[in-house]
């Protein structure tokens, strides 16, 4: 095996998923970033859940906010729905591990606030149980998905925006997500503190 040669192909794939990803992403990545800002500007808040590497993604998201990105500015009300390891726990053993991130979507979401439902296939069981129960809290969701969307594509509403990688591999998927998170944060402070360029 020549390891050099494998890795330049991991690297060259995800330069073109991501370069292919831009005509698709780059408008509904638009709409995202002001229906965030809108939110945070209104006193909202975003929650924000994923499993496994869509855990780490929604709390990279979180601390992006409520610190910052890359620019100064007051802390965003953010919060990952994927570290409270007692609430995750109690969930997943008193009711079911489908319920973990709908309970606090319930617990927590506020008409007006936006949920960020992160799952690479569109098909996580506990993800689109928080999104069903942000639609009950009228939330807003933004799902960040790819494969197609799964039945998550299947579940948003006129007002919800759909973020779907166009790959089906999920090492890509998650790469181009990140990305995705960094347009979020960066549109977010832009329009919060005026930035042009």
């Amino acid at each position: 095996m020549d390891l050099i040669d494998r890795i330049s192909r991991h690297f060259e794939d995800s330069a073109q998923t991501k370069l292919a990803s831009i005509e698709w992403m780059a408008a509904p990545i638009a709409q995202a970033v002001e229906a965030m800002t809108g939110c945070l500007i209104n006193n909202g808040k975003i929650l924000a859940c994923g499993n496994g590497g869509s855990a780490a993604d929604a709390q990279h998201f979180a601390a992006e906010l409520v610190n910052r990105f890359e620019m100064e500015r007051p802390p965003l009300a953010a919060v990952a729905l994927t570290t409270d390891s007692s609430t995750l726990t109690s969930i997943g053993n008193d009711y079911d591990f489908v319920q973990i991130f709908s309970k606090q979507v319930r617990a927590l979401g506020q008409p007006g606030d936006v949920l960020l439902a992160i799952s690479t296939s569109g098909n996580s069981p506990n993800v689109i149980d928080a999104i069903n129960a942000a639609h009950e809290r009228e939330m807003r969701v933004i799902a960040l998905t790819g494969k197609g969307g799964g039945s998550i594509a299947d579940l948003l509403g006129d007002d919800d925006i759909h973020l779907c990688v166009p790959a089906d591999r999920t090492a890509r998927i998650q790469e181009v997500h990140l990305l995705v998170l960094h347009c979020l944060c960066d549109g977010i402070d832009c329009l919060l503190l005026g930035v042009e360029d």
